[in-house]
């Protein structure tokens, strides 16, 4: 029934200015729409919706991930920018930060200004 729907995302941002600096200036996202309850943005035909929340927890894993073609280079470019990658206790992870376990896609992981945990991975 959905399997040819087209899907957004709902994250949670308790400052748009700064979530708006990070998704758009740092992540480069194409920025569409503002009102008083969410922005929205845009990639590889996805809209990802920011939704304005007074307060909220972030979750332990990641709520977003991006797929690409060349994970090191986009993670040299995120480090360029500012973007700071995780380190998850447990998880054998290269000095750039990637997640490099055979058999499995190849992982980064960083944050969001809220905290929420993002990610980019390749095959």
């Amino acid at each position: 029934m959905l399997e040819s729907a087209k899907v957004f995302g709902y994250i949670p941002t308790t400052n748009f200015e700064r979530a708006k600096t990070f998704y758009g200036g740092v992540l480069g996202l194409n920025h569409v729409s503002t009102d008083d309850f969410a922005m929205v943005f845009e990639s590889g035909g996805i809209r990802i919706r920011l939704v304005r929340v007074p307060d909220f927890k972030p979750g332990p894993i990641a709520v977003l991930g991006w797929q690409v073609d060349d994970l090191e280079k986009t993670v040299t470019a995120l480090k360029m920018r500012g973007v700071i990658c995780e380190r998850w206790p447990g998880i054998k992870q290269d000095a750039a930060g990637i997640w490099d376990e055979p058999g499995r896609p190849h992982v980064a992981w960083f944050k969001d200004p809220d905290g929420n945990v993002l990610s980019v991975s390749a095959e």
